[in-house]
């Protein structure tokens, strides 16, 4: 179970999590299963070649992926782009950039947990959907606050579950094309005469939502066992795992159903599901996609309520109420109960509307973790060290450009309601910091690299 550790005045999160265990909670907060939601959108924007566009995708998020690796060897310990920003820029820029992942951070929960209401609603259409939803904000709310370790030892019991459902999904696609074969040659699923680079940039850059998520990793800083090496590993094995089961699934789907045309894109996950296994086993497929959703939703849900824990530690939100930990669980409980509070939010939203802002947050985010690592590269400069240049610069450019691009594909109201909430995060820090005139509030450690090997021993 995950405690609370002193050090000095300090409390530090404390936990025992494998790179397996740090890899599979990645994965939880990704979902996997997406893939197989997304493919008809995917499919259709990139003119018939979605494994090329989860390969486009999967290398622009791993450029992401390495500056993460990369800033948490440098900055150990918990609360992913803020503590980075925070050490490597300013306080005031890991403030804002902290605010906005907040965004994403507290509200995608509430979207995990509506997805597996809905699921739930599919299944038993007799019981209302936002009933699903309390039992499902219920479920992940108690499993959380008991800590990590009952977190993770669930969280590997529905994740296997949910792997071997892909898995499964994927043997059917594969017998289907022995039986009846594809109607188009294998390489048209990679490339065919209606893609063209335009069309897969744009794919690329809606599967790249597919990877939402793999960033929560360095939020457990404080809780893997080796800390930052495994935090660093386990980064980089996310997205290369949530890379290859997409672009293998996607290509196996692409060739059940060559080319672009849908007659719904939308459904086009469910129509595939009863081409190749019949409508049983679409409905019983349903069950484990449930599963899989509360793996992810304990996930995301953790990672949230960590993140606020960190900046209430610090003094950027109110310690009285974020920066505590339960003295029984060790665990961030006032948090849980605020991200499980904004989750029943969801009975008054539908899907399309709730997941329509949370991705604001996520790609300013990975934009600044990418410029961090390139502040850091001038840092060892100015004391001689020398960081390869591709590496901690060239790469990290891409990776933030990359992310400003994906910034700019959201749509108005992601945009606008993004804004906003980043606007009111300035004015938070106006007053917080006396007009700016003042460093935002953050919490010195004397040894932060002995404090956190400490509590991961």
């Amino acid at each position: 179970m995950s405690s609370e550790t002193t050090t000095g005045n300090t409390m530090r999160l404390k936990g025992d999590l494998s790179l397996f265990s740090v890899v599979l909670f990645g994965l939880a907060y990704i979902s996997p299963g997406i893939v197989v939601t997304m493919f008809g959108v995917v499919a259709a924007t990139s003119g018939g070649a979605a494994p090329t566009a989860f390969a486009v995708a999967t290398l622009a998020m791993l450029l992401t992926g390495l500056s993460y690796a990369k800033m948490a060897r440098a900055v150990p310990g918990s609360g992913s782009v803020y503590t980075y920003a925070r050490k490597m820029l300013d306080s005031r820029i890991g403030f804002l950039s902290g605010w906005a992942m907040l965004l994403d951070y507290f509200f995608i929960p509430m979207v995990g947990w509506l997805i597996t209401a809905i699921y739930f609603n599919a299944q038993f259409p007799d019981v209302p959907k936002w009933v699903w939803l309390i039992v499902s904000v219920g479920i992940t709310t108690a499993i959380n606050v008991f800590g990590m370790k009952l977190a993770d030892r669930v969280n590997k019991v529905l994740m296997f579950i949910a792997l071997g459902s892909l898995v499964l999904f994927a043997t059917l696609c594969v017998v289907f094309l022995g039986k009846h074969g594809s109607s188009a040659p294998a390489t048209d699923a990679l490339w065919n005469s209606g893609t063209s680079i335009s069309a897969v940039t744009a794919a690329a850059a809606i599967a790249a939502y597919s990877f939402l998520g793999f960033d929560a990793v360095s939020t457990l800083g404080e809780e893997a066992r080796g800390g930052a090496r495994t935090i660093g590993r386990g980064i980089i094995g996310c997205v290369i795992a949530a890379g290859a089961l997409f672009i293998v699934l996607s290509f196996v789907m692409q060739l059940v159903h060559p080319g672009a045309k849908f007659a719904d894109v939308d459904a086009a996950a469910y129509h595939l599901k009863v081409q190749v296994g019949g409508e049983t086993y679409a409905e019983i497929i349903n069950f484990v996609t449930i599963a899989g959703s509360i793996a992810s939703c304990i996930a995301l849900q953790a990672s949230a309520a960590r993140l606020m824990y960190v900046m209430g530690r610090d003094g950027a939100l109110p310690k009285a109420v974020f920066g505590n930990l339960s003295k029984k669980t060790g665990t961030p409980v006032p948090n849980l109960l605020l991200t499980a509070a904004a989750g029943v939010i969801a009975m008054k939203l539908d899907l399309t509307t709730a997941t329509s802002f949370i991705n604001f947050g996520a790609f300013l985010g990975f934009a600044l973790v990418n410029i961090c690592v390139i502040a850091h590269l001038v840092r060892e400069r100015r004391h001689g060290r020398t960081p390869h240049l591709f590496s901690y610069l060239v790469m990290p450019a891409l990776g933030a450009a990359v992310s400003i691009y994906l910034l700019t594909k959201l749509d108005d109201v992601a945009l606008q309601i993004g804004g906003v909430w980043l606007a009111i995060g300035v004015v938070y820090l106006a007053v917080l910091t006396k007009g700016f005139r003042r460093p935002a509030p953050e919490m010195t450690f004397d040894d932060d690299t002995a404090a956190t090997d400490a509590v991961t021993a």
